[in-house]
Order: structure tokens, then C-alpha cells, then sequence
């Protein structure tokens, strides 16, 4: 039985060239076989530079390659949706970078994509959700170990004021909210273990490139708040804190996680304050060979294409808030 998955890259992005590809390169059940640009030139260096076997000068010829099983998606935002649902015509697998599109109405038609292909996996490239940390967070607080989670706060930022970089173009789908305030709303998500009921939101916009570039959020659970912060342009910082009736958990590094040292979250209850070090770990390898594993066994999906769809509601509703100046019902 075949024991690797075959990966081709849709595009030379950044993020595949030097995040996802040479961690997949070390996964157990994943191997790169093909990377595709636009550029022949672009796919020819990005090949060599990475040790990827072919190298093709469009993303058709790509998706047409039968010796391919999956693809990588980390197209800009505007062509998340299209892209996909090309690969699953051509009979591949999809692992789709966040956000999952410009809407949740994108998301929706790539459900009834899937929908119509239902041997073929999809799912969205959330990958903090795989460090350990982020498992054994979610352990903790199932277990009662803060009491009840009451509320979260967390923070992302960097600053980035490149008027051609991707994040700052609005026709392409930038901004803070749609690049780095997703995972705030996942990360709500996923730890109260529901949909929030409610959210307010306050953007401001970067009068040059029309994209968001400051965002805060409130979202309402039944089971308590979540507030963040995100921007693009301020120092970089991250931070995770959910606040418990007995206790709190800390995560100093939530989201770019470092994958040659341990990530340190922090347990504060009766007992005192405690940390908690993961093992080094890289989560994109752990994303990949946990889709990978689904396609093998013919198993689920870590995250289903669902999950993808409610956060998108959230973020449209956030900006819908922030609009109309008022709370948004989900």
C-alpha cells in the first residue's frame, strides 16, 4: 500500500517556500513532488532551491500532473476559493490556506465542491491547532483545570507597510483582520468548544491601501467573552491568556511557534504558577501528515470545511459591526 502522499504546490508563495514545503519535506507521510507558478523561471529556481523533482509553468498543467495526489494551496485570499475547487475537478486533494476565502459564500461553494467529490479531502491550513501546545491547552481547560472559561484575550500584530505586499492589497483579499485576526476567532472557537452569539467590531482602515490595518473585536459566547486585537502595523507581538474562575493559561508564542525549541504556556490555579514546555515541534509538519494520514486511511480531516465556513461568518460579521456601529447577531 502506498504510504506517502504525493503534494504539488499551487504557486512560489512565501509562506510554502520557507515554511510549508521543507516541513512537509520532513513529514513521514508527505513528499513535494511538484511546486507551479505562472513563471516557468519562478517554478524552475523554487524547485531547485527546495529539491522538488518537476517544476511547471502554470497551475493547469500542475493540476493536470497524474502522478499528484494532493495539493497545497497558499494562493492569495481572492484566489483561495477558485483554485481549489479547480484541484478537486482534477481529482485532487486540497489543504487550503486561511482565511478559507473572501466570504463565507466562497467557503459554502467549496463545500458543495467537496460535496460533489466526497472521496476527496479538504481542509483549511489552520496549523497552530496542531502544535501541542495548543492540544494540551485545550486539555487542560476541558479539564477543569482554570475552573470554567469565562474569557480570552489574545493579541497578533506585526508591522508591514509594503504597498506591494499581498497583505496590503484589497482587491487581493489584505488586511489584519482577514490575515492574523482569523486566528482570534479560531482560536474563541475552538477553545470555548462553540460558536459565539454575538461579536462587535472596530476597524480602522489604512487610507493608502484601503485594507484594515488596526482591528478589535468582542465576541460573546454563551459561556463567557473573547476580546482581541489585532494589527499591521505595530511592534510585533503575540499573546494567548483564557481566564478561568479558578485559574488562567498563558501562550507566549500561540501562533508562529518556533519548530527547533520548546513553546512555553503558563498554568496559574490554586496551587501556584506553573509552566508547561512542549517538545520542539514544527505544526506545518504535523498539519501535513496528519491530512496526509486522512487521505491514507480514508479517515476525517483533523478540521472539517465547516469550521472553516463559521469562522468566516464571524469575521464577516465583525466587519459588519464595525460598519454599522452596532453588536451582530451570528
Amino acid at each position: 500500500m502506498k504510504n506517502r502522499i504525493s503534494w504539488g504546490v499551487l504557486s512560489t508563495a512565501k509562506i510554502g517556500r520557507e515554511k510549508v514545503i521543507p516541513a512537509m519535506q520532513r513529514g513521514d507521510y508527505c513528499q513535494v513532488a511538484a511546486i507551479a507558478s505562472r513563471s516557468p523561471e519562478k517554478s524552475q529556481a523554487a524547485a531547485r532551491e527546495l529539491g522538488i523533482p518537476r517544476a511547471w509553468g502554470s497551475y493547469e498543467e500542475l493540476l493536470a500532473d497524474p502522478e499528484i495526489d494532493a495539493i497545497y494551496n497558499p494562493l492569495p485570499n481572492h484566489l483561495h476559493v477558485p483554485w481549489s475547487i479547480r484541484a478537486l475537478e482534477a481529482g485532487k486533494h486540497v489543504l487550503c490556506e486561511k482565511p478559507i476565502g473572501l466570504s463565507s459564500a466562497e467557503g459554502l461553494a467549496l463545500m458543495d465542491a467537496a460535496a460533489r467529490h466526497p472521496r476527496l479531502k479538504v481542509m483549511e491550513a489552520f496549523m497552530y491547532r496542531h502544535h501541542p501546545q495548543w492540544r494540551h491547552a485545550r486539555a487542560l481547560i476541558e479539564g477543569g483545570a482554570i475552573g470554567e472559561l469565562r474569557a480570552i484575550h489574545s493579541v497578533f500584530a506585526y508591522d508591514n507597510t509594503d504597498p506591494e505586499n499581498i497583505r496590503n492589497l484589497e482587491h487581493a483579499g489584505g488586511g489584519g483582520l482577514m490575515d492574523i485576526g482569523c486566528y482570534s476567532i479560531s482560536l474563541s472557537r475552538f477553545l470555548f468548544g462553540a460558536e459565539p452569539l454575538r461579536v462587535m467590531g472596530s476597524l480602522e482602515y489604512d487610507p493608502e491601501f484601503g485594507t484594515d490595518r488596526l482591528c478589535s473585536g468582542i465576541m460573546a459566547f454563551e459561556q463567557g467573552t473573547s476580546a482581541f486585537t489585532c494589527g499591521t502595523q505595530l511592534a510585533p507581538y503575540q499573546r494567548v491568556t483564557a481566564l478561568g474562575t479558578t485559574g488562567n493559561v498563558e501562550i507566549e508564542i500561540p501562533f508562529n511557534a518556533p519548530r527547533d525549541q520548546p513553546c512555553a504556556l503558563w498554568v496559574r490555579d490554586s496551587t501556584g504558577l506553573r509552566k508547561w514546555e512542549s517538545e520542539p515541534c514544527d505544526q506545518y509538519t504535523v498539519q501535513g501528515d496528519l491530512f496526509a494520514r486522512a487521505i491514507l486511511d480514508d479517515s476525517e480531516v483533523p478540521t472539517p470545511l465547516g469550521d472553516a465556513v463559521a469562522n468566516m461568518r464571524v469575521l464577516e460579521s465583525i466587519i459588519q459591526s464595525s460598519s454599522e456601529e452596532r453588536w451582530i447577531s451570528i
